[in-house]
C-alpha cells in the first residue's frame, strides 16, 4: 500500500461518543485531506482497507466515501478507486454560502464538543495567520506525519 495512505490508516480512530461511526471517519477522512495528507489526484485507502483497520462493517465506509464524494471531496471510480478531487472553482456568492455552511456546521460542533465559539473563532484566526506566514508547513508537517 502507498506510504501516503498507509499513514492515513494509522491516524484513523473511531470513539464511543455517540457520533454514528460512519460521521466520525467522514469528518477525520476530511481533516486529513484539508490538512495535506493526501492532495488532489492521490488515491485512497479502499473502502475495504478502511474497514479491516478500523473493524467496522464495509457498508459504513461506503456510507462515508459516498458523502465525501456527495461533497465533491472525492472522486469514485469504479475498478479504480477513489480519488481526492481538486478543490472546487466557486464564484463569489457560491464561496460566501459555503463559507456560511461550514461556519455553522462548525459551530454546532464545537457546542457539541463543549468548546466555545468565541475560543475556536480565535483559534482559527490564529491558525490562518500561521499558514499564511508559513505557506509550506502544511506541507512539512504531511511530510514529517509520514515518518
Amino acid at each position: 500500500m502507498h506510504t501516503l495512505q498507509h499513514s492515513l490508516l494509522r491516524q484513523l480512530s473511531l470513539r464511543s461518543t455517540g457520533v454514528p461511526i460512519y460521521v466520525q471517519l467522514r469528518d477525520q477522512l476530511l481533516h486529513a485531506i484539508g490538512a495535506g495528507l493526501l492532495g488532489a489526484g492521490e488515491q485512497m485507502p479502499t473502502m475495504r482497507e478502511v474497514a479491516v483497520a478500523l473493524k467496522v462493517d464495509l457498508n459504513t465506509v461506503r456510507r462515508a466515501y459516498d458523502e465525501l464524494e456527495r461533497r465533491g471531496v472525492i472522486t469514485l471510480q469504479r475498478g479504480r478507486g477513489s480519488f481526492v478531487s481538486a478543490p472546487p472553482q466557486l464564484d463569489t456568492a457560491a464561496q460566501d454560502r459555503r463559507t456560511d455552511e461550514l461556519a455553522k456546521r462548525t459551530l454546532a460542533l464545537a457546542a457539541a464538543e463543549g468548546v466555545e465559539a468565541e475560543a475556536l473563532g480565535l483559534r482559527i484566526l490564529a491558525l490562518a495567520a500561521q499558514t499564511r506566514t508559513h505557506p509550506n508547513s502544511s506541507d512539512n508537517s504531511k511530510h514529517e506525519s509520514m515518518s
